[in-house]
């Protein structure tokens, strides 16, 4: 069955579909592996953690220190490779013992991890506050938090460091976790956005081709639903700044329109370099900044991102709308820089960050003139390596939450899960209800749980009617007042028949521009307009099930669908015959045993095998001096099928080489093909065959199935070029300096399309390092 075929199946090309009036880029890196837990034995009458340790070493020991504060973590599979998780319960409730009893003095005295990052955290953590804090214990703290009001909490808050705040959650339950969590909130200057009672969301309108009319049209859905109030953000496949600039005038143009400009803001998720370039293109059009952070020096670095720079861009966003940062327990760990110390202490210092670049934004303004500022934990994107299970998803969100909340933060929340999670949509919906009772202050929005471009479980616009009506939250009132404006909602505050229907949006919009045409030739247009949006792959939601609350059946028929064809997809192998099939193959293998080791341990797909690498050898031996500029290297990744499909591999890998002649590159006959391949695999087949003492400029170009779950079956393709002597230095080599056309198939970008970019890419690489 072809990806078209498929998709008229599950109804997300189907033009009958009922109308009302519808990266495998994380990766482990040179993390160090361990498979040790840590037991922790019974400690003595109100020993702390400094007391333990010498006990036990005789004087302080970093590592054991370390070990004893990922121990009093609720268990996560992170933490377990890192080795710094609890053998057992009663370790865990020794390392819990030895922490509460520890003073906040000692633990700030004592860091975990130090680095340009931390000496940021310590220097916005206000030193009279937390001197007054130093006798407390960390037990002191946490009754303190779940006794005191919110006006007393927020007196003592800003002498939190990171650390200390990192370490009171471990010592809660979840129960306690939502305790302090409904105590504390730091809504939007001017807005009731981050208040308490109130709930509000991040329109996510991607399109797995960045097509404006995709993303628009989620927008107006949205709306039609009552839903988005935050920001309409989108996540684009491309970065270049062209393509950027074209869909943030896009966004801009629909809140101007509606006049919501200072009421909410619009948003591409790229590189906040790329949105500061858009901006000077056409100024006053990008909305809010966004940038991914870590909790580390070297695990920013990553994401091309300094403290210096994040400064510098602070300085220049003079208006209303500030930053938009995102996290994620397990990011720092999983793209290789776990340094030893746990997640929730990685997470804690990512908020840190946040509130020192909050602090720089609102130097000199008064509180009414302090910018937006708000950061979304995406909790469960990277996948089972971090944690695997439901329960550690809720436990995740919650201690987030709190975390955010005693940084002073706007936190909001990316209830989420891959398809290579053990987190089913309807384990997703019970994650969701234990979560909400510590009111974050926002949620992700789609026309349903699965996002088109990223391939994975979020909420969908149902779900934010569902948390409405079952726990009372509101959204911001400036926008309720515009649903009702445009009719969605009624003056009773209740849905009205316009109520999931995104084309009567649309008529507005149109009414707002001084369209001229008749009402019925606006809904004929729209009704068209979602007929082709749906033949592209991209959910459009209309009208409800039973309740307001629920998913269209055919709709909701269609998701499921599409979660069971990824589950095939994740689990499906490349086959010898296929492999073979390849032109010129030359086939090795990574150090993972069997699918289930690649899946559930990534770190074993990102080595090649010595067998592998014996293969390499040869090839490049091979070349004598006839070495080429180019190497295509092609994984199966998480979908095999995303290249097996009928026109992706065999279509795209045959104008690939053509226009890559054209370009005047010199390409590798052979084609290397890794089984249970991840991206670092990649570099690390450049590092054999273009390692050495030159300056002559060397690419991978690593062609690899995407994450499965929007029933594309995408491929991608990540660019790496560099020079043959830092090809030649071990793990130099990295995301940072790679760049990745995505969602390529033949119902998405079309492989001939994406050729064109890729060799338009590389072009501009290959000037970079030869200048």
């Amino acid at each position: 069955m072809t990806r078209k075929e498929f998709l008229k199946r599950s109804g997300m090309l189907s033009s009958s579909m009922l109308i009302f009036g519808g990266m495998d880029a994380f990766a482990l890196g040179n993390t160090k592996i361990s498979p040790l837990s840590v037991k922790v034995s019974p400690p003595k009458s109100e020993e702390d953690l400094f007391g333990y340790v010498i006990r036990k070493k005789g004087n302080f020991d970093l590592d054991l220190y370390r070990q004893l504060i990922g121990a009093a973590n609720e268990f996560k599979e992170g933490d377990l490779t890192l080795g710094i998780a609890a053998k057992d319960e009663a370790s865990r409730k020794h390392a819990r013992q030895l922490l509460a009893n520890t003073r906040l003095q000692d633990i700030n005295a004592h860091s975990i991890y130090q680095d340009e990052l931390y000496n940021l955290i310590l220097e916005t953590t206000e030193e009279g506050q937390r001197q007054s804090l130093e006798n407390w214990t960390v037990g002191d703290l946490k009754e303190f938090l779940l006794a005191a009001n919110e006006v007393d909490i927020k007196a003592i808050m800003p002498g939190l460091s990171s650390d200390v705040i990192g370490c009171v959650v471990k010592l809660m339950s979840n129960e306690e976790l939502i305790q302090a969590s409904q105590k504390i909130f730091n809504p939007l200057p001017n807005s009731k956005i981050g208040s308490k009672g109130y709930m509000s969301a991040r329109v996510q309108p991607n399109s797995p081709t960045d097509n404006p009319e995709d993303i628009i049209w989620q927008v107006f859905d949205a709306w039609s639903y009552g839903v988005g109030d935050l920001v309409l953000g989108t996540n684009p496949v491309s970065s270049e700044v062209d393509s950027v600039a074209k869909i943030e005038k896009a966004l801009f143009d629909i809140l101007v329109t509606f006049g919501l400009e200072h009421t909410m803001s619009n948003c591409v998720l790229s590189h906040i370099d790329v949105q500061a370039e858009v901006e000077e293109q056409q100024a006053g059009t990008t909305g809010i900044w966004f940038q991914s952070l870590a909790g580390t020096d070297d695990a920013n670095r990553t994401f091309d991102v300094t403290i210096d720079k994040m400064l510098e861009h602070m300085s220049k966003r003079n208006g209303q709308y500030g930053l938009y940062a995102e996290t994620g327990q397990g990011a720092d760990f999983t793209n290789g820089h776990g340094k030893g110390f746990d997640m929730v202490l990685h997470e804690s210092r990512k908020y840190g960050f946040v509130r020192a670049l909050k602090e720089k934004l609102g130097e000199g303004k008064t509180v009414e003139q302090q910018p937006w500022v708000h950061v979304n934990d995406v909790a469960g994107f990277i996948g089972p390596e971090v944690f695997k299970s439901k329960e550690q998803l809720v436990r995740c969100c919650l201690e987030d939450t709190l975390m955010g909340k005693l940084h002073g933060l706007c936190i909001g929340l990316d209830v989420c899960s891959t398809l290579h999670m053990d987190v089913d949509l309807e384990d997703l919906e019970w994650c969701i209800d234990e979560i909400m009772p510590a009111n974050p202050a926002y949620l992700m929005a789609l026309p349903t749980k699965n996002d088109p471009m990223l391939s994975y479980l979020t909420t969908s616009f149902s779900d934010h009617v569902r948390v409405r009506e079952k726990f009372g939250y509101k959204v911001n009132d400036a926008m309720w007042d515009f649903f009702k404006r445009i009719g969605v909602i009624g003056s009773d505050n209740q849905p009205t028949v316009h109520f999931g229907d995104p084309v009567w949006v649309y008529y507005q919009y149109c009414l707002a521009k001084g369209d001229l045409r008749s009402r019925e030739e606006i809904y004929a247009d729209g009704k068209r307009t979602i007929v082709a949006i749906r033949e592209r792959g991209v959910p459009i939601a209309e009208g409800y099930g039973e309740n307001i609350w629920e998913l269209e059946p055919q709709l909701a028929n269609q998701v499921v669908s599409l979660y069971e064809d990824a589950k095939v997809s994740l689990w499906t192998e490349m086959p010898d015959s296929f492999v073979k099939g390849i032109p010129a193959a030359i086939p090795i293998i990574t150090l993972s045993k069997d699918r289930k080791d690649y899946v559930y341990h990534p770190e074993s797909g990102e080595e090649l095998s010595k067998k592998a690498l014996a293969q390499l050898g040869s090839l490049k031996s091979s070349w004598d001096k006839n070495v080429p500029n180019v190497q295509i290297v092609i994984s199966d990744g998480l979908n095999a099928r995303a290249l097996m499909d009928q026109g992706h591999l065999d279509a795209f890998l045959k104008q690939l080489k053509q226009d890559l002649a054209v370009s005047g590159y010199q390409v590798a006959d052979q084609n290397i093909v890794i089984r249970h391949g991840r991206v670092r695999a990649g570099y690390a087949c450049g590092e054999v065959l273009f390692g050495e003492q030159d300056d002559t400029c060397k690419s991978i170009l690593h062609i690899i199935g995407e994450r499965p779950g929007s029933g594309h079956h995408n491929f991608s393709v990540y660019l790496t070029a560099a020079k043959s002597n830092t090809w030649a230095k071990k793990g130099e080599v990295d995301h940072n300096i790679s760049r990745v056309v995505s969602g390529i198939s033949d119902t998405a970008l079309k492989p001939n399309l994406a050729s064109k970019e890729t060799v338009n890419i590389l072009g501009q690489l290959f000037q970079k390092w030869a200048s």
